[in-house]
């Protein structure tokens, strides 16, 4: 893919406006349409270039073969962006022209902002424009795609204005930019720069609006699983009104991967400090989520799920022979430690009757095999694989 596990950011609509074009100029050949724009952009005529960004953006928006051909034309559109004075569409246009460029191109990547492009895509961000906005933060994710890019955009200062743009960017601009994060996050020594720059409470809101089995929810909970690997970040999702069950919603209603990145969050804060998050995360209902992914969940989450399950039960410490720690008796020492009759509590007791009622009719080692709920691997019954659609 384009970049980490999101689409490339021209598969946005409102990244293709289309300008009229020259009939004449769209029905030449390819070779010709593409000198004549490298021709345009190379002018010293203001109008001649932004015409030959316009027709680079158009060859580019779908054929690998032009972003090619076009590569040279990354310095001259550039120099465009330098120029602030110039017209919002000029800067508009070479700024899209740049972007399907990088799409799905490691190379013109790379040579965008090795050309200096970061500078004033950067500054668009704080543009009063919010199409400029828009554009600058969908470069940016494209661009953030390459690993040799990565430190390149953090050094420039692109983090803080990125978080800036969650916090109150336009909804495309906000989805843009935490994808834009999460690619950044893959590496190691910007964690702690977005750390700094307080995402998560934007994070969770932005998490709260979109549709739990979105891209943006999956890049959500990736982002939210790699912060709270720090105890700034996991006290910033506790704290948050709303943080812990946002990723428990996604945990039951998200895309497998997308459940993959919430379980994960969540088995992160268990594991670093038990005694302080177990409540937080029993409170918001989590247990009917968990036992649902032990039987659909991909291999990695069903294993991540389990392992919350034990964690989350009463007594961290390993059953005996005559008591085996499998998903029914984990569940149940949960259950017994629920008080009321809350919507929560009974939808947890419920998917546990139903748990016992298929036990009753087919003996647990059957039910193992044919759910694959798994116990862990020091547990004496053998242990099962399943294999799941990628997405």
């Amino acid at each position: 893919m384009d970049y980490y596990c999101t689409s490339p950011a021209t598969s946005y609509p409102h990244h293709h406006r289309h300008r009229s074009t020259d009939t004449a100029t769209a029905t030449l050949s390819p070779e010709v349409a593409v000198h004549k724009a490298l021709l345009l952009v190379q002018s010293d005529s203001p109008d001649s270039k932004f015409q030959g960004a316009c027709e680079i953006r158009r060859l580019t928006k779908t054929s690998q073969s032009c972003r090619r051909h076009l590569s040279e034309s990354i310095p001259h559109l550039v120099s465009m962006l330098h120029r602030p004075h110039s017209p919002e569409s000029h800067l508009e246009a070479a700024l899209l022209a740049l972007l399907n460029l990088a799409v799905k191109d490691e190379k013109n990547k790379i040579k965008i902002v090795e050309a200096g492009a970061l500078g004033p895509i950067i500054g668009f961000f704080q543009s009063e424009s919010l199409i400029l906005q828009e554009n600058a933060t969908a470069s940016l994710l494209t661009l953030s795609a390459s690993t040799v890019n990565k430190p390149l955009i953090s050094a420039a200062g692109a983090i803080p204005l990125l978080v800036e743009i969650l916090r109150c960017g336009s909804p495309q601009a906000k989805a843009d930019a935490v994808m834009a994060l999460s690619n950044l996050s893959t590496l190691p020594c910007n964690l702690s720069i977005i750390l700094d720059s307080k995402p998560i409470p934007s994070i969770v809101s932005l998490l709260k609006t979109c549709k739990k089995s979105s891209k943006t929810a999956e890049k959500c909970c990736s982002l939210i699983e790699s912060l709270v690997g720090f105890d700034e970040g996991r006290i910033a999702l506790t704290s948050e009104e709303g943080g812990v069950l946002a990723v428990v919603e996604v945990l039951e209603n998200g895309s497998l991967q997308s459940r993959d990145h919430a379980v994960g969050a969540l088995l992160t804060m268990c594991e670093s400090d038990r005694c302080k998050y177990r409540e937080p995360i029993l409170g918001e209902g989590v247990i009917p989520g968990l036992l649902e992914l032990t039987v659909q969940g991909t291999p990695k989450s069903q294993s991540k799920a389990k392992t919350l399950l034990r964690l989350l039960r009463d007594s961290p410490y390993p059953r005996s022979e005559l008591q085996p720690d499998t998903i029914e008796n984990i569940v149940c020492n949960i259950i017994s430690q629920i008080d009321g009759d809350d919507d929560q509590s009974s939808k947890a007791k419920k998917m546990l009757a139903e748990m016992v009622q298929v036990s009753m009719e087919q003996s647990l080692r059957h039910l193992q095999r044919r759910a694959l709920v798994c116990t862990p691997t020091d547990m004496p019954i053998n242990t099962c694989t399943s294999e799941v659609s990628s997405k």
